[in-house]
């Protein structure tokens, strides 16, 4: 369950955990992004909500028994971790500049 702005949400531990885990990382770096996380309603039914993450969040994950089957979305799991290790530890990637396009240097 994740409790957020004083409302709780009911999803995954998984999804919670990343969602924690990214929410971490964007404030490190005084970033913020909206991040749309599988969530159960009262009468069962999954839908999706919004969050935003970043300095400011204050979110809470924790676990909570329920008869309802926990919801796994592997692939969000991984891309919140995937966003997460990017935000800590971006990656540049190679500029390649053409030969005639470099500044003459005498």
């Amino acid at each position: 369950m994740i409790t957020y702005a004083g409302d709780d949400y009911l999803t995954g531990d998984d999804i919670a955990d990343a969602l924690l885990v990214y929410s971490r990382a964007l404030g490190d770096n005084e970033r913020a992004e909206i991040v749309e996380v599988p969530i159960r309603e009262e009468g069962g039914a999954v839908s999706i909500a919004k969050f935003l993450v970043g300095p400011a969040s204050q979110i809470v994950a924790r676990s909570v028994g329920t008869d309802d089957e926990e919801l796994e979305d592997p692939a969000l799991v991984e891309r919140l971790l995937q966003a997460a290790r990017n935000v800590e530890s971006p990656v540049a990637l190679p500029l390649e500049t053409p030969p005639e396009a470099l500044p003459e240097v005498d």
